[in-house]
């Protein structure tokens, strides 16, 4: 665990320390959001922060490789590489889209290039535990499944940076659900904790945490998308390597209760929760409409948010609850199905409906 907070604060102090070069940079090429119908801040924002992220991600996965422990383990090792190379990858495309904007279908063969990438080197879904087996995949079905995740995962975490902080810390929660559950799965069950699972959600956390402050309402600096689609595809990566590392016969006895072998169906979901909602809504009401699904629109749900009446910094602290609410929610429950556990998390829940809908504040002029 030690060597884990360690990658952690790697990541968060890199990332923090090369936010404000980043920064700079943005500027000096041009890389501003510009102020648009549909968004919420009130004057241009340097992107680059996925530039930032993405060196915080190097630099913590390098230490890693030469710790006593996590760097031990040559397949940790391959794979995270992997991961990295191909974050590159997507964060590359990220900055050309947020310097010349490109069009849907080079970012979507971007992120394809990257998904394709890591199933290369071995990084996709091997198998899929149900409660009463585990079902094996073929090559063709597991490198389907695998891109299509990936995909959802980077488009969907895309979608929900719409206002200061909200994607940071959406994922940053969703990483430390992962994290709690792949630890605790390999601890209980005996298994190695040295996982790329568990080595890639604890840097995405630390890139999370040191990008923060200055993403924060109000933002000195956007994630744009190379960091959006960065995030999005470390997390997507993060849930699919588990199946790589962890013998899935060891699952057939949990320990902890019936309720735990439904956890690796539903925590990918829990996670993505808020984000795959956005997306599916967004698929929805813009094919309805006669729109393309990536055709942009002000009626997200971060959106509806501000609609509510709630404050900027209001609407991200209450998505930033229902996140933990669901993606811990589904862990704590899962492995601890005590009536203390589920009556906590109900009165979590009633908590955040009232905080939600029932107690609004007044949104300040300019958000």
């Amino acid at each position: 665990m030690r060597e884990y907070l360690l990658v952690l604060l790697v990541a968060a102090g890199v990332t923090y320390l090369l936010s404000g070069l980043a920064r700079r940079l943005a500027f000096r090429y041009n890389a501003v959001a510009m102020v648009r119908e549909r968004d919420v801040h009130t004057k241009p924002i340097p992107y680059f922060g996925g530039v930032s992220m993405w060196f915080g991600l190097a630099a913590a996965l390098l230490v890693a490789a030469q710790l006593p422990w996590l760097g031990g383990f040559p397949l940790v090792t391959h794979d995270a590489g992997a991961v990295l190379f191909a974050g590159g990858l997507i964060c590359a495309v990220g900055v050309m889209d947020d310097m010349v904007e490109l069009n849907a279908l080079a970012k979507i063969a971007g992120q394809l290039l990257a998904a394709g990438v890591v199933v290369l080197n071995g990084v996709k879904v091997y198998w899929i535990p149900l409660p009463d087996s585990i079902v094996s995949l073929d090559d063709g079905t597991s490198i389907a499944l695998t891109v299509v995740f990936i995909f959802v995962a980077v488009n969907a975490i895309n979608l929900i940076d719409g206002l200061d902080g909200l994607a940071a810390g959406v994922v940053a929660i969703g990483a430390g659900a992962f994290f709690t559950y792949a630890y605790l799965l390999s601890f209980e069950q005996e298994l190695v904790r040295a996982t790329t699972s568990s080595l890639i959600t604890v840097a995405t956390i630390g890139v999370c945490l040191g990008f923060l402050p200055y993403n924060i309402h109000r933002a000195r600096m956007f994630m744009g998308d190379s960091g959006a689609m960065l995030l999005g595809f470390l997390l997507a990566t993060a849930l699919i390597s588990l199946t790589g590392q962890i013998d899935p016969s060891k699952l057939d006895d949990f320990g902890w209760s019936a309720w735990a072998a439904y956890i690796p169906l539903l925590l990918p979901l829990a996670v993505l929760a808020l984000p795959v909602l956005d997306l599916v809504l967004a698929y929805i009401r813009r094919t309805l409409a006669g729109k393309l699904w990536y055709q942009a629109d002000k009626q997200h749900l971060h959106h509806r948010m501000l609609n509510l009446g709630h404050s900027h910094g209001t609407a991200v602290a209450l998505l930033w609850l229902w996140t933990a609410l669901v993606a811990f929610g589904v862990v704590l429950i899962g492995l601890f199905p005590y009536p203390a556990t589920i009556a906590g998390f109900v009165a979590g829940v009633a908590l955040a409906a009232y905080l939600t809908w029932g107690r609004r504040t007044v949104r300040p002029a300019g958000g």
